[in-house]
């Protein structure tokens, strides 16, 4: 083979050749082609761009001309994954001014442009961003913009945050929010089991489905927060992101455990197309779409869409999923400074797959007279057992650059959500063998509408770089609830062990005939806030300064109620309370070092506010949540690779924590004062380009320390659960919240010839005990769990099948029977075995 190295070696040495070309040869002839579009594995690291060409032309096998005066300075980032060499080079240019052409079929040029945009590119048939929202590279997201709102890379950024790229989501096949966070710090995301958590659908989107440092955390698509009974799914999502700690100076009211953060798919510069067939256990059978394309032949409007379909089975028996969806989104580049992006989606389940009658603590959490209940037993009635929602939500996302030194961003959301239950829940009473059971419907619609506008920029003060943003949101959410309680047959018991269905016949109508009490709850609230932000840069320094006020007016709550409750024989009226406007200023402040060698220590402080609802059993309503912390940590991103290590100790206290009142379930309680401390360790790393790795180790020691509130302790006798004394809550622990948690996932490409298209990944999670409630009466045992994975490429031996992927991914591999949280009248199972397998076509 006669190749020409020399021309690169010199310009290595820095040589200025002009134009110089150079073609591959071989045996003293020309090649017919060259394999520039045959997909190649690339662990580039990111750093100068001559060496990062120089890498990626050793590993693709193919030289690459570039004149030195023109990378000359020029910074790169890292590539991990399959791509074509055309993308690596996109890729790898992206915003270096620098374009580059193949001429006469096997010459590269790599050459200066005077107007060059390089879009994403596809890696491992998944779409890589070269914007902070995108789904990262491999394992490893450099930048962000969810903790600032500005693209600013996580080594530059005072506190806590991680991400869940787009390949870690394809490699662990996560079918919701929840199990996609199985791997992130800080965060104990199916505290819910799956017993209440539905089968896809993601969470408790007010709070409670996440814990993050101990607090129940709210969620953000794109920036806004959401209260979609359908919102999360996973494949409509580019990536998720975690911020730990207290965020309202940038998302308003938050609480301070952090948020979750993220990303609806969106057009893409370079064409995807994608299908799958997915299959599994308990009857599940998915198909999905992801196309993106440009519409005009310049490219300045492209589509994009996704879609879903989903019909399965749950480990309970009688508790089904179906699922439809579509995300259609379009992009217009108005002009080379202006974008405007238009998104719709529309999610209909029929059935949601949850169960959310739970089971008693007598054969889960604790023994039962003739040992635990099975995970498909069914405790409710099969002709009365449905969850349906329907969701809808439109969402623009806008932005105009005026100059260099200023830019102005808008986002705004349209989002309304309607469910129906027809369900029994568990009411209390049981025995060693039974459990009463109460009929029940329930109505809830909600609409929220968001805009978030800012305006950001950059400015130099003498020696100080300021990157600064300005922005004003506001949020207005109305919420009704409908409910309805069946007590004409009394207690309704059924045998845990050996239910016998007695097909429910309902009896609601207030009528003669019926017993039966419900009512109608209406809420509405209009929260509206400014903010502001600078980002200060003094050579390897970095301060972050903002603060923010937030209104939250026009609340009101209306409760149509009017009769007395058969349950307990308390009578209520109809009653209506409006809210006083409430306010608040809150305020973050924190620096990071970063040296050359990699390291970066950094300090912050930060504070948060949330507006609460409700009242206690006197009718008082609550005082705003209020936070602060104290975080100090460590980020090191290792030079020349792709591997970014995190650890950080957090110090959050918490004002006016509301929980169920312990002796009046029916309504909440203040418990005053909560103390959260601990600390949190990370890894993500692409280690080869053959190996990715994700690891984690939480500690959180969340505690009760400043309440007046007293708890009843339970304990066992028998087979059944006694109440004991009033014990004062101070120093309790929290419920639900685990002090540790551990975790690893490695995912391996098989290098071998003999194996080549085949990858490995498993996982193993720890989580430790948790109490059951304020008195910590009873601990919930600590659990291991592992989860597997394989793949194969087809085309790697069928070049016929280019694109073709076949993955089973299997979580519980040892189908671990576990206890996730109790709560006053039930308790929640975890997920046992489960398998998923997709069959992918990318073209």
């Amino acid at each position: 083979m006669i190749i020409l190295e020399v021309a690169r070696r010199a310009l290595r040495r820095g040589a200025l050749l002009g134009s110089v070309s150079l073609t591959l040869m071989t045996a003293g002839e020309a090649r017919a082609e060259t394999p520039m579009d045959r997909p190649v594995e690339f662990h580039v690291s990111g750093g100068d761009l001559d060496h990062a060409l120089t890498q990626a032309a050793d590993q693709s096998g193919v030289h690459i001309f570039f004149p030195s005066a023109s990378v000359a300075g020029k910074k790169s980032v890292g590539l991990s994954g399959k791509l074509t060499v055309n993308q690596a080079l996109a890729r790898l240019l992206s915003g270096s001014g620098l374009s580059w052409h193949l001429q006469d079929g096997k010459t590269i040029i790599v050459s200066a442009s005077s107007n060059i945009t390089l879009g994403p590119v596809r890696v491992g048939g998944t779409v890589t961003h070269q914007d902070p929202t995108g789904p990262g590279v491999g394992y490893v997201a450099e930048n962000t913009m969810s903790a600032t709102k500005t693209n600013t890379s996580i080594m530059e950024i005072p506190n806590s945050i991680y991400v869940v790229t787009k390949q870690q989501m394809v490699d662990q096949q996560p079918q919701n929010v929840m199990e996609a966070l199985r791997y992130t710090p800080g965060v104990y995301a199916e505290a819910l089991g799956t017993a209440n958590s539905g089968s896809a659908d993601n969470q408790n989107n007010a709070g409670g489905g996440f814990l993050q440092r101990g607090f129940s955390s709210m969620q953000f698509v794109d920036g806004l927060q959401t209260n979609s009974e359908s919102a999360g799914e996973t494949s409509f999502l580019e990536r998720v992101e975690v911020i730990n700690g207290p965020a309202s100076v940038m998302y308003g009211q938050t609480s301070p455990g952090g948020l979750i953060g993220m990303s609806l798919k969106k057009p893409t510069d370079v064409p995807l197309h994608q299908v799958s067939l997915g299959f599994g256990n308990w009857g599940r059978y998915e198909a999905t779409l992801d196309i993106s394309d440009k519409i005009t032949k310049s490219g300045n409007l492209r589509y994009r869409i996704a879609a879903i379909g989903d019909t399965q089975g749950t480990q309970t028996d009688y508790a089904k999923y179906h699922r439809v969806g579509v995300l259609p989104s379009l992009t217009w580049d108005i002009d080379s400074k202006t974008s405007l992006t238009l998104i719709g989606s529309y999610v209909y389940t029929p059935g949601d797959g949850t169960y959310s009658a739970g089971y008693p603590a007598h054969g889960t959490l604790l023994p039962g007279e003739y040992g635990r209940i099975a995970r498909s037993t069914f405790l409710g009635e099969p002709n009365w057992n449905e969850t349906a929602v329907k969701s809808a939500m439109f969402e623009y996302l806008f932005s105009h650059d005026f100059n260099k030194y200023m830019r102005f961003e808008q986002t705004f959301r349209w989002e309304k959500s309607k469910s129906a239950s027809r369900l029994l829940s568990l009411s209390g009473g049981y025995d060693a063998t039974h459990v009463e059971r109460t009929p029940m419907t329930q109505d809830i619609g909600n609409t929220t509408i968001g805009m978030d506008a800012r305006f950001t920029g950059k400015i130099k003060t003498g020696p100080l770089s300021h990157t600064w943003v300005v922005g004003m949101d506001f949020r207005k959410y109305d919420v009704s609830l409908g409910y309805q309680y069946d007590y004409t047959q009394g207690d309704n018991l059924i045998d845990i062990y050996n239910p016998v269905y007695g097909s429910y016949t309902p009896c609601y109508g207030y009528s003669s005939n019926c017993s039966d009490f419900g009512g109608k709850s209406t809420f509405s609230q209009f929260q509206e806030g400014v903010y502001f932000q600078d980002q200060i840069k003094y050579k390897g320094l970095s301060i972050l300064l903002g603060g923010r006020n937030d209104w939250v007016g026009n609340t009101n709550y209306i409760r149509s109620i009017d009769g007395t409750d058969p349950s307990n024989g308390v009578t209520v009226t109809n009653s209506k309370t409006r809210y006083a406007n409430q306010s608040a200023f809150t305020w973050r402040a924190g620096l990071i070092y970063n040296f050359k060698f990699g390291l970066a220590p950094y300090f912050s402080y930060s504070t948060s506010f949330v507006p609460q609802q409700g009242f206690d059993v006197n009718g008082k309503t609550f005082s705003p949540l209020t936070g602060k912390q104290i975080e100090a940590g460590l980020k090191y991103k290792i030079p020349e690779t792709d591997v970014l290590l995190t650890a950080s100790a957090f110090h959050i206290d918490e004002n006016h924590y509301v929980i169920t009142d312990p002796n009046n379930t029916q309504f909440s309680a203040d418990a005053g004062r909560v103390t959260s401390k601990g600390f949190e360790v990370s890894a993500h790393a692409n280690i080869t380009k053959n190996i990715h790795i994700v690891a984690s180790y939480s500690y959180t020691d969340a505690r009760y320390t400043k309440t007046n509130l007293t708890t009843t302790q339970i304990y066992t006798n028998g087979y059944t659960i006694s109440r004991g004394a009033d014990i004062s809550q101070k120093g309790k622990y929290v419920q639900s919240v685990p002090r540790n948690m551990a975790s690893i996932f490695v995912d391996y490409s098989l290098p071998s010839e003999a194996l080549k298209g085949f990858g490995v990944n498993g996982g193993v999670r720890y989580v430790g005990f948790t109490y059951n409630d304020a008195a910590n009466s009873f601990k919930i045992p600590e659990y291991v769990l592992f989860d597997i994975g394989a793949r194969y490429d087809f085309s790697q031996t069928f070049p016929v099948l280019k694109g073709l992927q076949a993955q089973l991914s299997m979580s519980n591999l040892t189908n671990k029977y576990y206890v996730t949280s109790c709560a006053t009248n039930a308790c929640y199972l975890g997920q046992g075995r489960r398998v998923y397998g997709n069959l992918t076509y990318n073209w």
